[in-house]
């Protein structure tokens, strides 16, 4: 884990939680905050019914619950773990209960789910833990559902994580790995088999701990809460004002790739002047170093006639939605005096893209289009000396930002999504003049829409040709773990601590 520092050098330092309703103000002395344990249900139960994400809907609830700091942690905690773990909690709630969870009402495996989860993850004492788990059925699933409740609750209590891990995992014949994995890290079987195939051909040297698996090792990181990373936007702010506007005792520490990175704790980013005038602003590293990989890439050609140098300054991100890469991106290119545009076919989403960019320089944005990336191609021929490609994706490299999300995807989604993603990178391939480059993206680890993308592509084409993209990421920072051999980068969770970002770079000839 990294080690933060607060503004005044203390270290775990805490205010104590103020009454109020989440949002700042004071809540109604005559309204009595909601119980943790029911925002949370009432969260999941959402998000099941209706496919919403828990970003969206729990800081909703958190505000109207008029819980003080340390309940709405719990309810935050309760939430985001029994879904990160809920693959586990279901395994030992249908051992408890001697059926399949497919055949418990969905209220009454949401109670349970919750309660598992604090009776194995959280440090809740038993009797709490089944005693609130059946106040919660009768107020959710009605005063028959207590029994059973009851009953499943004083079975998982009975045994601690551990009895409950290698019982579920011992089913699992040793043949069938993956599987194995799937039940012990709490992930789809077919998603840990993806994160193998990624690992297996990604090309990094074998780690020095022999003892360490690294696909337990990444999947362990999975589950784990990310950190919030700031970036602070080149010629825009500095790291440094950007660390003297944060609260007194939040903790911090440099990003570790990034020069522009900052990982925080403890920080409400929308609290922070420079993040709310769009001088900073939320961005993983991943996503750093894919529009930096992109800015430090060589060129080749493209001389300017009038100014005798080679060309570099018409800049694309094609898919641009919501805009912090694309802010990055822009940053650098005013340095240069480049000019970028952006395309972003969802209006909401380009709206969301011109307010990121809002405070770049005069001139540096160019356009920001609403269309479909892959008509670009043929109208802006030849026309752009950088272009970005962060093809929409399955989103398995960011699952530890949307722990539901990963009980929804299926393998099917990344067969559809292939078709557009190689139609986009043609179309930026065909934008991009000779000796200019393309980065394609993607926040995911899956070989079908990342490395087979570019490879299928490649092999279509006589017109474009791989960088290497290792020495390039080097170049930004020699410390960044890397593959040992040259070509395309995959980023890890377990190594690098960011989104499972892919970065590959293609030079047109």
């Amino acid at each position: 884990m990294p080690e933060y520092v607060s503004r005044s050098g203390k270290r775990d330092s805490r205010r104590p939680g103020r009454p109020t309703n989440g949002s700042g103000r004071r809540r109604p002395a005559n309204k009595p905050p909601a119980d943790p344990r029911t925002v949370a249900y009432d969260v999941m139960s959402r998000v099941s019914a209706s496919d919403s994400f828990v970003n969206l809907l729990l800081p909703r609830a958190l505000a109207a619950s008029g819980m003080d700091a340390r309940g709405r942690a719990f309810a935050t905690e309760l939430v985001y773990g029994t879904q990160r773990w809920r693959g586990m909690i279901d395994a030992v709630i249908a051992s408890a209960a001697k059926r399949r969870t497919d055949d418990i009402d969905a209220a009454v495996l949401d109670v349970l789910r919750i309660g598992a989860f604090q009776a194995l993850f959280m440090n809740v004492p038993d009797h709490a833990a089944v005693s609130k788990s059946v106040d919660l059925a009768r107020s959710k699933a009605g005063a028959r559902s207590a029994g059973f409740v009851n009953a499943v609750m004083h079975k998982i209590v009975a045994r601690n994580r551990q009895e409950w891990e290698s019982i579920a995992v011992s089913r699992i014949d040793k043949s069938r790995p993956a599987e194995r994995l799937a039940v012990r890290y709490s992930h789809p079987a077919w998603i840990v088999e993806e994160l193998t195939n990624a690992w297996n051909v990604a090309g990094y040297e074998p780690q020095h701990d022999a003892t360490t698996d690294p696909i337990a090792a990444m999947l362990a990181a999975d589950n784990a809460a990310p950190d919030v990373t700031l970036v602070a936007r080149p010629g825009l702010v500095s790291r440094d004002e950007l660390i003297a506007q944060l609260p007194e005792n939040a903790e911090h520490e440099p990003g570790r790739w990034s020069p522009y990175a900052l990982r925080v704790h403890g920080v409400n980013p929308e609290r922070l002047a420079y993040v709310r005038a769009g001088l900073a602003g939320v961005e993983d590293e991943g996503s750093q170093l894919a529009a930096l990989a992109l800015a430090y890439a060589p060129l080749e050609g493209g001389e300017d006639s009038e100014a005798r140098t080679d060309r570099d300054h018409t800049w694309l991100d094609m898919c641009a939605g919501p805009g912090g890469k694309t802010a990055l991106l822009g940053a650098l290119a005013a340095q240069r005096h480049a000019v970028l545009n952006a395309n972003e076919p969802s209006a909401h989403r380009a709206k969301l893209v011109r307010d990121n960019v809002r405070a770049l320089p005069d001139g540096t944005i160019g356009d920001v289009w609403e269309r479909d990336g892959r008509e670009i191609g043929a109208d802006h021929p030849d026309a752009f000396d950088r272009v970005l490609v962060d093809a929409p994706c399955s989103g398995l490299g960011s699952l530890r930002r949307r722990p539901e999300a990963r009980w929804r995807k299926k393998p099917e989604d990344i067969v559809e999504l292939a078709p557009i993603q190689r139609a986009l990178l043609n179309s930026a391939l065909d934008a991009t003049r000779s000796g200019g480059v393309v980065a394609y993206v993607t926040c995911s680890p899956a070989l079908d829409e990342t490395r087979r993308i570019v490879d299928a592509v490649l092999a279509e084409r006589k017109d474009a040709e791989r960088l290497d993209a290792v020495a390039v990421l080097r170049a930004v920072n020699p410390a960044l773990p890397l593959p040992a051999v040259p070509g395309d980068v995959q980023l890890f969770e377990h190594l690098h601590g960011t989104d499972q970002m892919f970065i590959s770079l293609i030079r047109r000839r």
